[in-house]
């Protein structure tokens, strides 16, 4: 549970960075630069770890890590956070716990039980809950786009915490960013060369936030969270990323200056609450 908490708390920082960023760069540079950035890292961390090839059987895994985790959720959240702010995005991801426990069980890894199941509705709702509280009762055009970053993230973290039982947390994620490289790099090329001088006029603010959502957000942050997953349980462990929303409203409030309100205390209570309760309810593995 602690190792999964370190995996959020350097998650919980993605959207203000992001935010940061596409101020002033493009939003897909920024999703697929920062995948490019992170399999660097990556391919520099397996080379000194001499870590074996990953087996066959994990390709198809792998793919999914990289398809959900490195490209579809940093490509999707990117565009929206362009519309709405990072405070707003947060309170969405909020329903990425019950969405991961959702595809791990429908995968077959893990069978939660109905009492399980009762504590992550519940703390989903009162995520949902504080959204539509935040936007006056209805959602915002992107938050389609949001949604299906959580969808994205959570096929790629169900598949990723299975596969870190196997692998280790370190070499799932680092061979996703390195087997993502072949679609990413010329993608990138093509998308910074035409905008070689806006970037350069990007300022630092928006240079810093790309620098923490490629080493922290990609690469990093997925050591402790795979690691967590896969030493705790992919359900029960993913309950921790419900307190995601509420560090993310801090952050927002301590980076971007985006408005945090007393009763957001309340929410942030409410979901401790129930992820205290969803921690003793049985899932079998």
């Amino acid at each position: 549970m602690l190792l999964g908490l370190a995996g959020v708390a350097l998650f919980s920082l993605t959207l203000p960075f992001t935010r940061m960023a596409v101020a002033g760069l493009e939003p897909v540079f920024v999703a697929l630069g920062r995948a490019l950035v992170a399999a660097l890292l990556a391919a520099i961390w397996l080379v000194w770890k001499r870590a074996p090839l990953p087996p066959r059987s994990a390709l198809w895994p792998l793919a999914m890590v990289s398809l959900g985790c490195v490209i579809g959720f940093p490509w999707l959240t990117s565009i929206a956070l362009r519309s709405v702010p990072a405070s707003h995005g947060a309170v969405l991801v909020g329903i990425l716990p019950l969405a991961t426990a959702l595809v791990s069980a429908l995968r077959g890894n893990e069978k939660p039980s109905p009492g399980f199941w009762l504590t992550a509705l519940a703390g989903s709702a009162i995520v949902i809950g504080f959204a539509l509280r935040q936007s006056g009762g209805s959602f915002h055009q992107a938050d389609l786009l949001m949604f299906g970053a959580v969808a994205a993230a959570a096929v790629g973290y169900a598949e990723g915490g299975k596969l870190s039982q196997s692998m280790g947390g370190q070499q799932v994620i680092s061979w996703a960013l390195v087997l993502s490289v072949p679609l990413v790099l010329p993608l990138v090329i093509w998308l910074a060369l035409p905008q070689l001088d806006r970037m350069a006029e990007a300022g630092a603010r928006a240079w810093i936030g790309f620098g923490y959502v490629s080493i922290f957000s990609m690469f990093i942050g997925f050591f402790f969270w795979y690691r967590g997953m896969a030493r705790g349980g992919i359900a029960r462990v993913g309950q921790v990323q419900l307190l995601q929303p509420f560090m993310t409203l801090a952050g927002a409030w301590l980076l971007l200056g985006e408005p945090l309100e007393p009763a957001n205390i309340g929410f942030a209570l409410a979901v401790i609450a129930v992820v205290a309760i969803g921690r003793r309810m049985q899932i079998k593995r």
